[in-house]
């Protein structure tokens, strides 16, 4: 048994494991005037989530988020299309009077390209852009009842606050002329967090039932959507005793997903780097929903709480939350601490090995503290895990080593025993027994190695905060590809290649550590596996190729190291080290068969 081969396997049945199992298992995670009650029998009295409000089309919907901003001062009933201004440090953007939508919100601090001249993130799109995507709040009534309430059309009032900042909320008002008076009043804090307030006043004598509803529209699935296994993006919510779900567009576009008796927790949609969520108030029971409108043309994730009586000459209140921003780890750490939002750090898909992933996540930050870039950072935690595992990995090449001083006699008795497979293993075994020698010692510690080396994988394919983060020379984007490509001579050549074939510069330094890494080893008996260890570099060099720059990084100085510390070893065991020999038997066969 070849020891190489068994590394190689190792790895390889380890990572696909892990990925199997990811895969399958991992994602499948005031006083009498204002008086609130709450009608205790929910289930008897529930309206349906049907009766939620769904988009119309977008031709019907007057709406523009470049229409001029709405003051305090406007006649606003004579202007259904002005707009309230929003403008806090991380976003800008505007809340539509027309439907009491927010559907208008850019990150300050993030733009869609490194270019100056690059346009904001844009999360909350408007009705009449290329892609509406927007949160809407409102009530639902009882179907016994015949109550107006506002709609997606219904124009509100502005009736306290100019433009909503940190420090300056906003309170909309709609009455429906029949007694009834519904009011909105919105805060935003300094990052993402939105607090809506809803109030509806009851001037008349009788009394009423009303469901509180939130839903997010998003129309088609996001330009950005990479569609990786290993990183979920689509919907998503921690709903209450039932935890995590999560779910991918083309599921929900063929069957809704649908939650009854819930308390607490939170759902929407998340991107790779983007997030919008809807938070019920802690106290009502609700039915959630994942569902898709028109066969996938758009999605939605909404809420419909319980029923909630409003008495005569009196009023009710409620208070929701939701969150439109970048998955930034410490806001969203601190949302979950603050507001006891379960789980919300969950955003960001941390994976299975959530326990590794996270940890080693703040490791990273804690380091580009100290260093001040993301690349000296990931070099850094490469060796701090190289330190942490140097037993373990050490273990493992002195057990190589061992395996290569008996190689002569493996070869002699494969030789030998060349027409008989029985024999051959018997004899190769009777060697093992005699130098005490388990070929499987030099995998375990490998497969200990292998759940930390895929946590930070996952921690620099999944959090966001390697994004337009540059390293040295041509590195800009730590979170994007190579730029270069040694199909155009690395840019000599005013050529655009397929991306298939943007093959740069940090791909071909890790092939080139991986092959130093294999050709450690003395060339395999074996033809057909000569021929594999001989691509393998190669075919990998591809693959990572279309991978971020991070971990191509990552991947070439982890390859360093453990060439360095392998050819340590061999070398104080007194094994021969075949590096050149083997390089130069290559050289000498291509110049044979030329």
């Amino acid at each position: 048994m070849n020891e190489q081969r068994n590394f190689i396997l190792a790895i390889g049945l380890s990572i696909l494991v892990l990925l199997v199992w990811q895969y399958f298992i991992g994602s499948s995670q005031i006083d009498n005037q204002n008086e609130t009650s709450v009608v205790s029998d929910t289930n008897d009295i529930y309206t349906n989530l049907s009766d939620i409000p769904v988009p119309s089309a977008q031709e019907d919907i007057d709406i523009d988020a470049t229409l001029p901003i709405a003051s305090l001062t406007d006649n606003l009933s004579d202007d259904q299309n002005k707009r309230i201004k929003i403008d806090t440090k991380n976003i800008e953007g505007s809340i539509s009077l027309s439907g009491a939508r927010i559907d208008d919100i850019r990150l300050k601090n993030f733009k869609e390209t490194l270019s100056e001249n690059s346009p904001l993130v844009h999360i909350l799109k408007p009705p009449k852009s290329e892609k509406p995507f927007y949160v809407h709040h409102g009530w639902v009534p009882d179907t016994k009842e015949d109550i107006r309430v506002p709609n997606e059309k219904s124009i509100w009032k502005l009736v306290s606050g100019n433009i909503l900042s940190e420090s300056s909320p906003i309170t909309l008002q709609w009455n429906n002329d029949n007694g009834l008076i519904f009011s909105k009043k919105i805060e935003v804090d300094e990052d993402y967090l939105f607090t809506i307030n809803q109030t509806v006043i009851n001037n008349t004598n009788e009394k009423y039932i009303l469901y509180p509803y939130s839903l997010i529209s998003r129309s088609g699935i996001p330009d950005d959507y990479t569609n990786f296994f290993v990183l979920h993006e689509g919907f998503i919510g921690v709903l209450g005793d039932s935890g995590e779900k999560k779910a991918d567009y083309n599921d929900i576009a063929k069957n809704t997903e649908s939650f009854e008796n819930v308390t607490g927790g939170w759902l929407g949609f998340t991107d790779k780097n983007w997030a919008t969520v809807i938070i019920p108030p802690k106290e009502v029971t609700y039915q959630g929903r994942f569902t898709s409108l028109s066969n996938g043309k758009t999605y939605q994730v909404d809420y419909l709480g319980s029923a909630q009586e409003i008495k005569s000459n009196s009023s009710i209140e409620i208070e929701s939350m939701m969150f439109s921003g970048a998955k930034q780890v410490n806001i969203l750490d601190k949302y979950e601490e603050v507001h006891s939002l379960e789980k919300f750090d969950l955003l960001v898909d941390w994976g299975w090995f959530y326990f590794l992933t996270k940890p080693l996540f703040y490791l990273l930050q804690w380091l580009y503290g100290l260093l001040g870039n993301y690349g000296l950072s990931i070099l850094g935690v490469t060796v701090l895990i190289k330190i942490v595992f140097f037993p373990l990995a050490n273990k493992a090449y002195v057990s190589m080593s061992a395996m290569k001083k008996l190689q002569p006699e493996m070869l002699k008795i494969r030789e030998n025993f060349k027409d008989d497979r029985t024999k051959q293993q018997q004899a190769i075994v009777a060697i093992y027994k005699k130098e005490k020698v388990n070929p499987l010692s030099g995998c375990i510690p490998i497969l200990l190695q292998v759940p930390v080396f895929f946590a930070l994988y996952k921690v620099l394919l999944c959090t966001m905060e390697m994004r337009h983060q540059p390293f040295y020379g041509w590195i800009r984007d730590l979170s994007a590809k190579d730029p270069t490509t040694i199909f155009n001579l690395f840019g000599l050549i005013p050529w655009s290649p397929p991306s298939f074939l943007l093959i740069g510069i940090w791909p071909i330094i890790m092939g080139l550590t991986m092959s130093i890494q294999m050709r450690l080893n003395p060339t395999p008996p074996d033809p057909i596996q000569q021929k594999i260890f001989a691509w393998m570099p190669v075919v990998l060099t591809f693959l990572f190729a279309q991978f971020s720059a991070g971990l191509v990084i990552y991947w070439a100085w982890n390859n360093t190291l453990s060439s360095l510390q392998q050819y340590i070893i061999m070398k104080r065991m007194g094994v021969e080290v075949e590096l050149w020999s083997n390089i130069k038997r290559t050289f000498k066969k291509k110049n044979t068969k030329s």
